[in-house]
């Protein structure tokens, strides 16, 4: 390889919560299984190769899925299980290459810049691969490019379980050939719209005016054309960011009455909430504090579907507490913690999609950037604050 270019490694854990699933019950291997929402609402987070013959995908409607596969084993989401399995393979991954972004709990960038001076880079990343899986018993696809979004793309196309380079130079035999759907965030709505300006394939959108994808996309339409052409250059996020948000409070005076307690919490994971979404991200793992009187210090946390969502976050910090909090004890202090940060939009609740809830939050965000976020608050909140 070529010095002074970069080297961009993506790689992906195939799926993910399937997989796990098999390796804690192998008698569920080669057979058709679905891990996601069991209710008429509820949707497929992820599925087995076995699954997708039948047509089935991540995202779709549990009830459309079973009509397409009535033989698949459905299973409920068991988060702790997942995050055991992803937090190991951070740890590996974390101490073997200089820097690297977790975009997700199943999905990884690693930018080996320099590497390429005390290594071959390709046979790198096999030894990596294969140390992942012999370590986790888990499965990973895993492409290696000049560029993020074609990194992707090579493991997309190396699944399952494979490992796919695109040399520097050969980009464009590449992506040049492939559908236009192949291009990482580029959808229905999308697709249908470059297909009615007559294209085809990646190559039609390389070959066509830059400012023909803006007039008609915006700045997406400028991102398609610039990732077609090969000239994104989207960096790897150093993992080295914020890992937790948190907010906490300290009474003037003691309090026990629950009802207090519970409008002070959910007042804070609004807020914390409302942080969340400001930095594009969301969190899977929810923790109160509560510190007695007596200064005694509790601390309990629970793993949750990913999400940024108001009301999901305040329903488990609610659900935290009545577990733990020891009736008719003096509180001095509450807090609570997000922690398990991801890039918005990875992964946020595939078991329960929410996505028209996330834009009323949104919306909502707006109001409070314009206004201060004392414009708008949660209906027991304005409750409280009249007594």
């Amino acid at each position: 390889m070529a010095e002074n270019v970069p080297h961009i490694a993506h790689f992906d854990l195939d799926s993910f919560y399937v997989s796990v699933e098999i390796l804690l019950n192998p008698e569920l291997k080669g057979k058709p299984v679905i891990v996601g929402g069991s209710t008429n609402r509820g949707v497929v987070a992820t599925c087995s190769y076995e699954t997708r013959k039948f047509g089935v995908h991540s995202a779709m409607p549990m009830t459309k899925a079973l009509q397409l596969c009535p033989q698949a084993i459905v299973l409920p989401g068991h988060y702790d299980r997942y995050h055991h399995y992803s937090d190991v393979v951070t740890e590996i991954i974390s101490s073997r290459v200089p820097r690297f972004q977790k975009a997700s709990i199943d999905e990884f960038y690693c930018d080996l810049a320099g590497m390429e001076k005390y290594f071959n880079i390709s046979q790198y990343l096999c030894n990596l691969r294969k140390e992942i899986i012999e370590t986790t018993g888990l499965p990973i696809s895993c492409g290696l490019a000049s560029a993020k979004f074609i990194a992707k793309m090579a493991t997309n196309e190396a699944k399952p379980n494979g490992f796919l380079e695109i040399a520097v130079g050969e980009e464009r035999d590449f992506l040049w050939p492939m559908s236009l759907d192949k291009i990482p965030g580029v959808g229905k709505q999308t697709e249908q719209k470059l297909r009615a300006m007559g294209m085809k394939t990646i190559g039609d959108i390389a070959k066509a005016p830059k400012y023909l994808l803006e007039h008609r996309l915006g700045k997406w339409g400028a991102d398609i054309w610039n990732k077609a052409n090969v000239t994104d250059s989207s960096e790897v996020e150093s993992d080295r960011e914020q890992k937790s948000m948190s907010r906490e409070i300290t009474f003037e005076k003691d309090q026990s009455n629950i009802e207090f307690l519970h409008i002070q919490l959910a007042k804070l994971t609004e807020k914390n909430a409302f942080d969340l979404r400001q930095c594009g991200k969301q969190t899977a793992c929810v923790a109160i504090k509560l510190r007695y009187s007596d200064f005694e210090t509790i601390t309990r946390q629970s793993m949750v579907a990913y999400t940024a969502l108001d009301d999901e976050l305040i329903l488990k910090v609610h659900e935290i507490f009545d577990e733990v909090y020891e009736r008719n004890r003096s509180v001095r202090l509450i807090g609570i913690r997000f922690s398990h940060l991801a890039d918005r939009g990875m992964q946020m609740d595939m078991f329960n999609r929410q996505e028209e809830k996330l834009n009323l939050y949104k919306a909502i965000d707006s109001i409070k950037n314009r206004f201060g976020n004392a414009a708008v608050t949660k209906a027991v909140a304005r409750s409280e604050e009249k007594k």
